[in-house]
C-alpha cells in the first residue's frame, strides 16, 4: 500500500505543478490557483501517509478501503477545482474562488458532486488511519 500511496501522491503532485503552469490559460484563474494548491498539498499528503503506512494496523479490507477513500478524496479535490477552473464553475461551494463565473447546470452539478463526496471520504479515511495507528 505504501508504494501505491507514494506513486499516486507523486502523480498528484505533478498534476498540481502542471496546473500551476496552466493557471493563466484557465477560464477562472483564481480557481485554477486553488486546483494547483490542491495538487501541491494533497500529493505530498498521500506520500506522507505512505510513510506512515507501516504503522497502520488495519485488517486488509479496511486498509484497502482507507487507501481508496484517501486517493479518491485527494484526486476529487484536485479534479473538482480543476474542472471548476476550466468551466468557470463552483459557485455553490466555492463562491470566493468562483467569483462571477457560472457554468451550465450539468457542469456545476459535476463540480458540486465531487466537492460533496470528497469531504466524507477524507473524514472516514482519516478516522480509519487514526484507529489503525492506535491499534
Amino acid at each position: 500500500m505504501a508504494t501505491v500511496l507514494f506513486a499516486l501522491g507523486l502523480v498528484l503532485l505533478l498534476l498540481g505543478l502542471l496546473t500551476g503552469v496552466a493557471v493563466p490559460a484557465l477560464t477562472n484563474p483564481r480557481m485554477g490557483l486553488a486546483s494547483h494548491l490542491q495538487g501541491m498539498t494533497n500529493g505530498p499528503l498521500l506520500v506522507v501517509i505512505g510513510l506512515l503506512w507501516p504503522h497502520v494496523q488495519l485488517p486488509t479490507s479496511l486498509g484497502v478501503i482507507t487507501v481508496v477513500l484517501l486517493v479518491y478524496g485527494a484526486y476529487a479535490n484536485w479534479l473538482a477545482t480543476q474542472l471548476a477552473a476550466a468551466w468557470g464553475a463552483g459557485r455553490r461551494f466555492a463562491p470566493a474562488a468562483s467569483g462571477d463565473h457560472t457554468a451550465s447546470r450539468v457542469k456545476e452539478t459535476v463540480v458540486d458532486g465531487l466537492l460533496l463526496t470528497l469531504a466524507p471520504a477524507m473524514i472516514v479515511a482519516v478516522v480509519l488511519l487514526i484507529v489503525g495507528v492506535l491499534r
